[in-house]
């Protein structure tokens, strides 16, 4: 028999890597996690926004209370700045201190008997005695790419490549706080986020402003986020003068699934896979389900002779096949006066809060709350 140095191979620590190393941990296996970043919480691509359900189903409903920031209503701003206000009875979402959170989901991982080798990137990996030898490493039975869209295991295994994206930009304005901190201010606007949105929210630390577009290389728009604060900062009661501390940015996919996900011990979850909402880009609720669904597959295999892994990670990801349907009819029709028009209109208002609240299946909320926009 082949022996293993470890059982199974997590590249990327994010909400994908985690939950998949986490399930598989406590299930008994020996795990390790290769982080690139030496700190989790450094150059982070996702905004942290968790929805009610990551809180409720997840590890992540264990973080520090102070970690976390209660927001229980939407306001929706039409591209002229006319608003409405959505919420759900009984729902909310969390913005979070994410570098706090990171570092406390890397903190779990140690707990829980996880090897984390935060510095230390995937570099490659080849097949070897029914299992993958992975350079610096050694020998494990099963290796998981966590490692976000442009996925170096999925392109060292042969799997699936994410190809559709949007792109994101995020401030961090740390110590201001909202005049309305308790709602999550979303504008829709094709002249500054065609195929999205723009957002602003207040998080434990201060607030945070962000938005995102349609990732088209060959057209080579950026991002205007100062443009749209400009525009919309009076409304939300952002104050003139605040300037950002730190700056976020990332490719966020939003085409579906990246099949194949897995084959032959090799598996993907999270951005690597493509498993964020085409619709509202929210990942973090779909990337630590998945993970963890990918982790404790993992376990059951091996201890107990259960399904093999690649397949249950294979039907365990979400399809978004109406979704998909929803990003292809915005990014080819979205126009701004439909939009102003219907603002107050009940047909309007279902669709929004089926989109933010969702009655409600673990949809993520609209800014997205993996890349500022990827777990």
């Amino acid at each position: 028999m082949p022996s293993f140095d470890y059982d199974i191979v997590i590249a990327g620590a994010s909400f994908a890597g985690a939950a998949c190393a986490l399930a598989a941990a406590r299930a008994g296996l020996r795990v390790l996690v290769l982080e690139r970043k030496t700190d989790p919480g450094d150059k982070l691509h996702t905004t942290g926004i968790l929805v009610k359900e990551a809180i409720e189903q997840t590890w992540l409903g264990r973080a520090p209370a102070d970690c976390v920031h209660r927001v229980e209503q939407v306001r929706l701003y039409s591209p002229r700045l006319r608003s409405i206000d959505l919420s759900a009875p009984g729902y909310y979402f969390h913005t979070t201190d994410t570098p706090r959170l990171m570092r406390w989901l890397a903190a779990e991982l140690v707990r829980h008997r996880v090897e984390l080798r935060l510095g230390q990137a995937f570099v490659g990996a080849v097949p070897r005695n029914g299992g993958w030898h992975v350079t610096g490493v050694g020998n494990t039975r099963y290796l998981v790419g966590a490692d976000g869209a442009k996925s170096r295991v999925a392109q060292c295994a042969g799997l699936g490549r994410v190809h559709s994206f949007l792109y994101g930009v995020e401030y961090e304005f740390p110590g201001l706080a909202l005049p309305e901190p308790g709602a999550l201010h979303c504008f829709i606007t094709r002249r500054f986020a065609p195929g999205y949105i723009g957002w602003i929210a207040q998080n434990p630390t201060g607030v945070q402003a962000g938005l995102a577009l349609r990732y088209l290389p060959r057209h080579g728009r950026a991002p205007d986020l100062d443009g749209l604060l400009a525009h919309v900062r009076e409304r939300a009661g952002l104050p003139q003068l605040a300037q950002p501390a730190a700056t976020r940015a990332g490719l966020i996919p939003c085409g579906g699934p990246a099949f194949p996900l897995a084959r032959d011990g090799v598996i993907l979850t999270g951005d690597a896979a493509g498993i964020v909402s085409p619709v509202t880009a929210g990942g973090i609720h779909y990337a630590f389900a998945h993970g963890e669904s990918v982790g404790q597959a993992v376990a059951a295999h091996l201890l107990r002779g259960g399904p093999a892994p690649e397949a249950v990670a294979t039907a365990g990801a979400p399809r978004f096949r109406a979704k998909r349907a929803l990003r292809w009819m915005f990014d080819r029709f979205q126009c701004d006066w439909p939009f102003d028009l219907m603002l107050y209109s009940p047909p309007l208002r279902w669709a929004a809060e089926q989109i933010y609240f969702h009655k409600r299946r673990g949809e993520d909320p609209a800014p997205p709350p993996r890349a500022a926009t990827s777990a």
